[in-house]
């Protein structure tokens, strides 16, 4: 059974945990370290003979183009992750609207590929900006994979689907949407889709978690940064104890546990599974 695997790529300095202390008009001056990160992360999947998709920032693009390319020369998928990790619901439709048309060109033109799937920053794709899928929808994405079926003050929504699945747009259009995974167990929701969840439970958790999903049928859907494989990644001071826990967490263990997880079960990339996922 073949699973979805994803790179959101972005450097150190975009995550959302750290915003509070490093703004956007200082991104010039921060050490960028996402080419180094991307070309390990390249040499493992070539290790392993794996083809991922990879949610590309636009602030990355546009710095580095030259990673782009090398992510696409290597045969994987490039999706669009908006343009510089604003949240969704923080922008008007207007500004939804052209981040997202503006970067799919870019891509589209640094990969030589059609660009068809979004992920939003945070998977802020929630009820209050359920607009944006019909955006994506006229803009020419035909899957978003936002939508996360697990409640938490800055994303998810409860009780949504936990498979993939067809949504029919107010447009009149359609989208598939591809969530991040989620494990019943007990009557509650467990996330997990990979990044800080990765991190945070024993690898032999979430291999149990992938098994329980497999032998129900489920597709399971992974995602990652390139920052996670980089534990000397520079320190922030002034960013709180939970987020600094949050964004540190096993930095140094994740490369190994990111080879585990090759190793254990099959991945492909998102639209190499839509062919084969019976989305209703």
């Amino acid at each position: 059974m073949r699973h979805g695997f994803s790179v959101d790529v972005e450097d150190w300095y975009h995550v959302e945990n750290l915003s509070s202390v490093i703004s956007r008009s200082t991104w010039d001056s921060c050490e960028s370290r996402v080419e180094r990160n991307i070309e390990q992360l390249l040499e493992l999947f070539e290790q392993k003979q794996t083809k991922v998709t990879c949610f590309v920032l636009g602030d990355i693009a546009r710095r580095h183009p030259q990673v782009v390319k090398r992510i696409a020369t290597a045969g994987h998928e490039i999706a669009n992750h908006g343009e510089d990790h604003r949240l969704v619901y923080d922008l008007s439709p207007e500004e939804f609207r052209a981040s997202v048309s503006d970067l799919r060109k870019l891509l589209k033109d640094l990969s030589g590929s059609p660009v068809t799937g979004y992920r939003a920053p945070c998977f802020t794709i929630v009820k209050r900006s359920w607009w944006a899928l019909d955006i994506l929808a006229e803009t020419g994405h035909t899957y978003d994979a936002s939508v996360f079926p697990f409640a938490r003050t800055r994303y998810g929504v409860a009780k949504a689907a936990l498979t993939p699945h067809r949504i029919q747009l107010e447009n009149g259009r359609e989208i598939f949407e591809l969530p991040p995974s989620v494990l019943q167990l007990a009557g509650k929701a467990i996330p997990i889709a990979g990044g800080g969840y990765f991190r945070l439970y024993p690898y032999a958790f979430t291999r149990w978690a992938i098994r329980r999903l497999q032998a129900s049928g489920r597709t399971y859907f992974f995602y990652m940064h390139p920052w996670e494989i980089d534990p000397d990644q520079p320190r922030v001071s002034g960013i709180g104890a939970k987020a600094s826990f949050q964004h540190l967490l096993n930095l140094r263990r994740m490369k190994h546990r990111v080879e585990r997880l090759l190793t254990d079960f099959t991945f492909t990339t998102y639209s190499n599974l839509l062919a084969e996922i019976p989305a209703t």
